[in-house]
């Protein structure tokens, strides 16, 4: 099964998915972000346009990974899944990157246990009394530092109460990560909590384009996830990705990292549209000769297979 918005889907049906996208994100902090400072009706009117071409070029799956204190309004997205026919997965966990600016105070303090209590209350009862249920666990780590490198204290305590979420829950963990050496420290966390790196999504392993690490996190089981496609030139994302296709399919998501309507900004400021994939990005990997039952792979089987229950 996959959670998503509108409740629990067979895995089968989440179809052509897109693993990585933003609906809205609010970047003024975790101190200062409350749903008093958008315009719910304002952000659906905004984002159907860019919605529905999805679905008119057979997407179904949208995986929407704005986490709390950042812009998470689960209403917004039930919405526009109903509008759309989308099936949108939202998420639970924090988000430590940037120096912990999106943070709550509490997450300093916190204990393991009680960091993963605060997202299992999500997973069981739903977010902010709406019912609606995580389909994930949406954390971000700072990079890891020093020799051997090690993640920060508070980064390392919210990457293992994700793991211990995920043990009790079977849900995913996709981590902001970047770098490979920040990545391999998440997944040994994992097992040493007794978690599968199967259910460890390495986020934007394509910001650090160190493909040696990105082997290394495939072989222990990871997901590597190249997010960042439509960023930069597609003939970059295709060296990136075919060489990851020899050995590692099977371990290999990709997705757009788009969308963004940034609150604070008027009319959502500069919206990346979802349309890079599907017009662009796949008809450069069939002319580097990749097949259509491979495509099938990296836009159907994994993503149901990375965020499936």
């Amino acid at each position: 099964m996959i959670y998503t918005v509108r409740g629990p889907i067979p895995a089968s049906q989440f179809g052509f998915a897109l693993p990585h996208e933003h609906i809205m994100v609010d970047f003024i902090g975790a101190d200062q972000t409350s749903k008093e400072r958008w315009d719910p009706e304002e952000v659906v009117r905004t984002m159907l346009p860019y919605l529905k071409p999805l679905r008119e070029r057979g997407v179904t799956g949208f995986v929407d990974c704005t986490p709390a204190y950042l812009g998470r309004d689960v209403c917004v997205l039930r919405r526009l899944s109903e509008e759309t026919g989308l099936h949108i997965v939202t998420n639970t966990g924090y988000y430590a990157a940037v120096n912990g600016k999106y943070l709550p105070r509490h997450a300093y303090t916190d204990t393991v246990d009680a960091l993963t209590a605060r997202w299992l209350k999500e997973w069981e009862e739903g977010i902010d009394g709406t019912g609606i249920k995580p389909g994930f666990l949406k954390i971000a780590v700072n990079p890891a530092e020093g020799t051997p490198a090690k993640l920060k204290e508070v980064d390392a305590r919210i990457v293992r109460a994700a793991a211990r979420c995920s043990k009790r829950t079977g849900a995913a963990v996709a981590s902001h990560t970047v770098q490979g050496l920040a990545a391999l420290e998440q997944i040994n966390i994992f097992e040493e909590e007794g978690v599968s790196p199967s259910r460890f999504i390495y986020v934007h392993a394509d910001g650090e384009p160190d493909q040696s690490l990105h082997r290394q996190a495939a072989e222990r089981g990871a997901w590597v996830e190249y997010d960042g496609i439509g960023w930069r030139d597609v003939q970059e994302h295709v060296k990136l990705i075919l060489p990851m296709l020899e050995k590692h399919s099977d371990r290999l998501l990709i997705s757009m990292d788009s969308g963004w309507y940034w609150v604070g900004e008027p009319n959502g400021g500069k919206i990346r549209d979802f349309n890079f994939m599907t017009d662009k990005m796949i008809p450069e990997l069939k002319k580097a000769g990749v097949s259509e039952a491979m495509i099938r792979k990296l836009t159907v089987e994994n993503p149901a297979k990375a965020f499936g229950l």
